[in-house]
């Protein structure tokens, strides 16, 4: 990572929620969940919100570089509908040589739909689809 980010620095980031990303939508095999309402996925909030973590730090990767979600801590608290757009607010909270941990919030214009935190991995590309790759061929 490029040097200049650091703890305390703040990122909002607003996205319209799609009718794809409904519970019923989740998985398209999983018929059990077809007369779930049709509101934000827990996992696609947590997908937004690891989304958003990555644009504030994506300015400071070098090249090759990028990172991955490894820690989650979240709450998902009201039912958000497609159309909606969600805004969500992070902050750098930790720097721990690789990690870094992120205290994350979602709003739908109308409620508090998540928070917690978020910790990502600063990984170089090439290693970790090396390993990857290594993995499937074990398999």
């Amino acid at each position: 990572m490029r040097p200049g980010l650091c703890i305390g620095d703040r990122a909002t980031f607003s996205r319209v929620i799609r009718p794809s990303e409904v519970v019923p939508r989740l998985f398209a095999d999983a018929r059990v969940m077809d007369p779930m309402p049709h509101v934000l996925a827990s996992a696609c909030m947590i997908g937004l919100f690891e989304w958003a973590c990555v644009e504030q730090i994506a300015p400071f990767y070098e090249a090759g570089e990028g990172s991955l979600g490894t820690g989650f801590e979240m709450t998902h608290v009201a039912p958000t509908p497609p159309g909606l757009t969600v805004t969500v607010e992070t902050e750098i909270e930790q720097i721990d040589g690789k990690f870094i941990w992120f205290r994350v919030r979602g709003h739908d214009g109308q409620d508090m739909i998540g928070q917690g935190r978020h910790q990502r991995a600063v990984v170089q590309w090439d290693r970790f689809n090396t390993r990857v790759a290594g993995k499937l061929e074990a398999a």
